[in-house]
């Protein structure tokens, strides 16, 4: 079963490649193999929040065990080509929705010195035709916390709907709000 996007995206300012088990791996304890395979420099300040240990190792198993057929991670590469300079600011990705067969969950995290540069709101710009392009995916979910007024930026700027707060036993971390972002009836 491969992932459903294989090939990069470009955005006006951003590279942004999907995530290999050799990416994954390396990113566990060799930046510099990191840095040769993404092609670009990868800061001192990687990882960004959200992108722990834990989180890594997950997502290595669930491209190894092949436990969700949506599942995808991209790197985020700023690519300042005037510069010939490529940096790795933040990643994002896809997993199927544990509540709704019909939907995609969609996560992200930027490097803060790469915040509230519109990089996110490009990036998540960029995924959302590839996302419903997946048959059967009628709409995107994603949540953060109500202190995160950048994140509910980036989600407002892209479309989404502010859904409420996740409640308990919702199949989604409790306290967080809910943002949804429902198939267009023609895709752009």
């Amino acid at each position: 079963m491969a992932q459903p996007f294989q090939t990069p995206i470009r955005t006006d300012r951003l590279h942004l490649i999907p995530a290999t088990i050799e990416m994954l791996k390396s990113e566990q304890g060799d930046r510099q193999a990191l840095s040769i395979l993404l092609r670009a420099y990868v800061p001192g300040a990687w990882p960004p929040p959200l992108l722990d240990e834990e989180t890594l190792s997950s997502f290595i198993l669930m491209i190894e065990e092949e436990r969700d057929p949506h599942f995808t991670c991209w790197y985020w590469i700023r690519d300042d080509r005037s510069k010939g300079r490529r940096t790795l600011i933040g990643s994002g990705g896809i997993v199927s929705s544990p509540v709704s067969g019909d939907s995609i969950v969609l996560g992200y995290s930027v490097l803060e010195e790469y915040r509230c540069l519109g990089y996110a709101t490009e990036a998540v710009k960029g995924l959302i035709p590839g996302i419903f392009s997946l048959i059967g995916i009628e709409q995107i979910i994603a949540t953060t916390y109500p202190d995160m007024i950048a994140s509910i930026r980036v989600l407002e700027k892209n479309g989404f709907m502010n859904a409420g707060e996740v409640a308990r036993g919702e199949g989604i971390e409790e306290g967080t709000l809910l943002y949804l972002l429902k198939k267009p009836d023609i895709l752009i």
